[in-house]
């Protein structure tokens, strides 16, 4: 049954109908929780809009159903509608020329994050109990920042993205937002299944980079310490490591010498190898973009919003680059992070630079500012780790 959103939805959603689950008993885990689909899941028989009117003008109604939204809905779940999203997935700020920008619950004047914007403000606004979401380079991690809620990145592969729109496969991913950890935990518990004979460990190591915490710039952030202070009360103070992460990265990547010299600091606040980790991501990222979806741009020529339309040519017109180095930096780069982390270590950074960016920020600042977000998004993105924010 499909319905026309309400004007008192945050303007989350592109379109809102009911999705029962197959069964009602009381037992299953989700029974009686409602949740949002961002409109880059297939729902067999409705047509998967990519952000974009053009896409949905061009592509016929999904033939199969997304195996996530399917287990969702198996779990006891009922969904209300899929939520408005950047188009094409190209963007973490979640300003839509076409369907309008929801508005961030948390900070109405302020962008919502993208590119699951409608997903993170469905929840953050208390119209579903939680939301469904991708993350290839970011896009759960910081709407779920500038919203204020949970919101996970599971680690690269472990949930399945059949019948969702590829945007950069090799960094898509599936997650997921809730306002609580007990609703978080349940969908966790249904999405990521644990081993029946897993245990839990304890952490006993908490890498705190000190270096990642200056990249917030402000001097009056006092996150960093709260952050201390608090596992050393917790687990005690020799489980914190205050080792810089940049000059870990130095010393154990070695490909990262080749372009290490065209990353030095700036003026902003800056950590010149996660720069060029960033640089690395994103370049593979927009050469999968363009084996993915260049044919559609260039045969289509769809109208697109500003930011938006520059990116997507410069990913279709550009040289790959050094793709060899490229993914020989990935390959470096996971066994690296996996040693600093080991098997009972959590590495503690910011999700993003800062406060969300003001709605429609001049271009300039905006490029600033999303160099340092994605100088740290990258560390999950490119090692294909799992990141949680924890509001």
């Amino acid at each position: 049954m499909a319905m026309e959103p309400e004007a008192g939805d945050y303007g989350a959603f592109m379109e809102k109908f009911e999705l029962l689950p197959p069964q009602s008993q009381q037992q299953l885990p989700l029974h009686g929780l409602t949740f949002a689909i961002k409109d880059i899941f297939d729902i067999g028989g409705r047509v998967t809009g990519f952000g974009n009117p053009d896409w949905a003008r061009t592509h016929a109604p999904a033939a199969a159903t997304s195996p996530v939204v399917l287990a969702t809905l198996a779990a006891g779940a009922t969904s209300v509608g899929k939520t408005v999203m950047d188009e094409m997935a190209y963007s973490i700020n979640g300003e839509n020329a076409h369907y309008g920008t929801p508005t961030n619950p948390c900070a109405p004047d302020r962008v919502p994050g993208g590119s699951s914007s409608g997903s993170a403000v469905a929840v953050a606004a208390k119209l579903v109990d939680f939301a469904l979401g991708t993350d290839t380079g970011g896009s759960v991690r910081v709407p779920a920042a500038y919203c204020g809620i949970f919101g996970l990145r599971p680690s690269h592969g472990l949930v399945s993205t059949e019948n969702v729109i590829p945007m950069s496969q090799m960094f898509d991913t599936v997650g997921w937002f809730a306002r609580d950890l007990s609703t978080f935990s349940r969908v966790s518990s249904v999405l990521l299944p644990l081993p029946a004979d897993n245990t839990i460990k304890q952490p006993t190591q908490f890498t705190i980079p000190k270096d990642c915490f200056e990249i917030l710039g402000s001097l009056k952030d006092q996150t960093y310490q709260i952050l201390n202070a608090s596992v050393a009360k917790r687990f005690g103070s020799d489980a914190v490591d205050n080792r810089n992460l940049g000059e870990f990265v130095s010393n154990n990547v070695p490909t990262i010498g080749k372009f290490i010299s065209n990353f030095s600091k700036s003026e902003a606040p800056s950590v010149p190898a996660l720069s060029v980790i960033s640089y690395v991501m994103r370049c593979l990222q927009r050469s999968e973009f363009k084996a993915n979806h260049a044919e559609w741009v260039t045969t289509v020529k769809p109208n697109l919003g500003p930011g938006i339309r520059e990116r997507v040519h410069e990913a279709i017109t550009s040289e790959d680059g050094p793709m060899e180095d490229f993914h020989a930096l990935r390959t470096e780069f996971k066994p690296a992070l996996s040693a600093l982390v080991n098997d009972d270590g959590i590495l503690a950074i910011p999700t993003v630079p800062g406060s969300p960016p003001k709605l429609r920020m001049e271009a300039s600042a905006l490029e600033n500012f999303r160099a340092r977000a994605f100088s740290l998004l990258s560390i999950a993105g490119l090692s294909g780790f799992c990141q949680v924010y924890i509001c």
